[in-house]
């Protein structure tokens, strides 16, 4: 895997390699079973938790 295929976070303007799988759906759109995913950083793997959580979107996190 060469740098421009390492999985990058998620976050604005980050450019971080990312560390953790973030799984979510937003229930209002989504069946259950659907997992749409964000990539984290260390650095920003608990601000987009919290924000996804803050949303009752977050169901999982994966280390990479």
């Amino acid at each position: 895997m060469t740098d421009s295929d390492e999985p990058r976070c998620s976050a604005k303007g980050c450019t971080r390699p990312a560390t953790t799988a973030l799984l979510w759906n937003n229930p209002k759109i989504h069946t259950p079973e659907r997992r749409k995913t964000w990539l984290a950083c260390t650095e920003h793997e608990q601000s987009l938790t919290q924000f996804l959580a803050a949303r009752n979107f977050m169901r999982d996190t994966q280390p990479l």
